[in-house]
């Protein structure tokens, strides 16, 4: 409908006559019928909600301008704010307010500060809510030096508040400023003010992110000397914070103290005591806890559960992982697929392949999609079954799923395919792995080595060694005694001492077994008094010679006499 002047005449006598709520009802559907407005009819319709204390009406009007929701020939965004803040009767705390807060949910906070320096240009003091809104926004953008510097330009304005403070403090530990969150802390208290329970565990968190569990413990006995009461979340801040940095007798000592004090445990703190049990091996000891839980009504969840599976499984306790999974199911938690690849991976380590590829069809029934980690469980253990048939069907089925393999993936089957002596689809899936970008590994060379050393073929497991520096990797121990090994098959005394030399000048041990070795292929070559040297070499590092060993240098000796 085109506008006239007329209709816009009459729409402005209307809504200067009508109440602010149905002047609004009025503008809506006349800018849905095609009215297009004017700067006149907005400020008026502004004003008239702000008059009425209707803010989060006009707030909702300044947000379906920013969204283009509300447009006209007659005006831009910037103009019409800009009338709107020029405008004698509407220039207010209340419109700036408005404006301000818009933008910063429309996630515009560079507009906000615009109209924030304004608002402090003409006299106009915010409100502490407004202001907080555009520190939190700047520091939730990553613009937290801006967010620090605009903290401190405000420093003793009557805007700034408590919560202010909680905000930068919170910013300072999220983004690696351990050093600002103390100095906002002492500023605070400078001021007067006293920091509460919220802002202090804030900081007590940041000092456990940063590996600085001292302070997090002087701060806590801080807050015991201010007479300030740490709440259970400080309590499970400090908990989780030394179990973290593996000092489990704070840990400890501090759930004693906790249950002196009457600070009843909430869930993350149980869960965290739970897994700190059930690490150190005490399983029972994390049931007796489970069952405490019950006991003081506390309501176990999902990772509770998946907890408890997951060591019950590392202890090959898989019937009873599997009784925990159906009473999440009859407590009203639902199994996700933490829950299911754990039990997968359990049943698969104790050798039950099927029973492991039952769960798995049964996570596909519910719905469920599985992972790259699902499939790679089931791929390594079909592997060590033997069955590489299977194997190339999980991978095709992953790619089915647009589930691409995982530098795991190839690895598992390079190393699968070396195990059945096939080093010619090893090879093709080592090169697979580079076409899709995938960067090699320590493992996935050692797959290799150890299938070439296991097949007699030093001269390309040799060249898999020297090419490992290309890729900026070192070999490992495992690696280094796989070569000794191979070496000492084909009867290379020369290179498995030469390799063997080389392990202990990188600082590596070599097993009883490549010692063992390398002193037969040496005695073979009569080169007795070079495995006498190794004999020495092996009680240095507190390695027994075998009875056999010692009977080969003999014989040695013998026939070189």
């Amino acid at each position: 409908m085109l506008q006239t002047q007329q209709e816009a005449t009459i729409l402005l006598s209307k809504l200067l006559k009508i109440p602010p709520l149905k002047a609004l009802t009025l503008f809506k559907s006349s800018t849905k019928q095609g009215l297009q407005q004017t700067h006149q009819s907005f400020s008026i319709i502004i004003h008239q909600l702000i008059s009425y204390n209707s803010l989060s009406n006009a707030q909702s009007l300044i947000l379906q301008l920013l969204s283009c929701k509300i447009t006209s020939p007659h005006f831009t965004v910037s103009s019409l704010l800009h009338h709107l803040t020029h405008t004698q009767f509407l220039n207010s705390t209340p419109l700036y307010e408005i404006i301000i807060n818009a933008h910063v949910q429309s996630q515009l906070v560079e507009k906000a500060l615009i109209f924030f320096n304004q608002m402090i240009d003409k006299g106009l003091v915010p409100s502490s809510n407004t202001f907080n809104s555009i520190l939190s926004c700047l520091i939730k953008n990553e613009s937290f030096e801006k967010g620090w510097l605009i903290f401190q330009e405000s420093i003793g304005k009557e805007f700034l508040d408590m919560y202010s403070f909680g905000i930068v403090i919170k910013g300072c530990c999220e983004y690696g400023d351990l050093n600002g969150a103390f100095v906002a802390l002492a500023k605070l208290k400078q001021m007067g003010w006293r920091p509460n329970a919220v802002i202090y565990t804030t900081v007590i968190d940041g000092c456990f992110k940063h590996g600085d569990a001292r302070k997090a413990k002087e701060l806590f006995s801080t807050m015991e000397i201010e007479g300030i009461m740490p709440n259970q979340y400080t309590h499970s801040v400090l908990l989780n914070g030394f179990f973290r940095q593996g000092l489990k007798t704070d840990g400890f000592e501090l759930y004693e103290k906790m249950k002196l004090d009457g600070v009843f445990p909430d869930i993350y703190t149980y869960n965290s005591l739970i897994n700190v049990y059930c690490s150190d091996g005490k399983v029972n000891k994390a049931f007796e806890l489970f069952d405490e839980m019950r006991r003081n009504g506390v309501a176990y969840n999902v990772v509770t559960y998946n907890t408890l599976i997951r060591w019950l499984c590392q202890e090959k306790r898989v019937l009873e992982a599997e009784k925990l999974v159906d009473q999440m199911k009859w407590a009203g938690l639902h199994p996700n697929l933490i829950t299911y690849n754990t039990l997968i991976d359990g049943y698969c380590s104790v050798g039950k392949v099927e029973k492991g590829l039952t769960l798995f069809n049964q996570i596909k029934s519910y719905g469920l999609t599985p992972t790259s980690i699902t499939y790679n469980t089931l791929i390594a253990s079909f592997a060590r079954a033997g069955n590489p048939s299977k194997i190339v069907d999980f991978v095709r089925e992953m790619e089915e799923r647009g589930i691409y393999p995982s530098k795991v993936t190839y690895t598992i089957l390079i190393d699968a395919f070396a195990r059945s002596n096939d080093m010619e689809k090893a090879l093709e899936v080592f090169s697979r792995m580079h076409k899709a970008g995938l960067i090699v590994d320590i493992c996935t060379y050692g797959a290799l080595i150890h299938g070439w050393c296991s097949q007699g073929n030093m001269k390309e497991a040799s060249k898999l060694f020297l090419s490992m520096s290309e890729y900026h990797l070192e070999p490992n121990n495992v690696i280094y005694n796989m070569m000794i090994f191979g070496y000492c098959k084909e009867g290379s005394s020369y290179r498995a001492l030469k390799l063997l030399k080389e392990m202990v000048e990188n600082g590596m041990i070599p097993n009883g077994a490549s010692y063992c070795l390398t002193i037969e292929v040496l005695c073979n070559d009569g080169k007795w008094k070079e495995a006498e040297v190794l004999v020495n070499g092996m009680m240095k590092f507190g390695l027994k010679p075998s009875v056999s060993s010692c009977d080969l240098i003999q014989k040695a000796k013998n026939v070189t006499a």
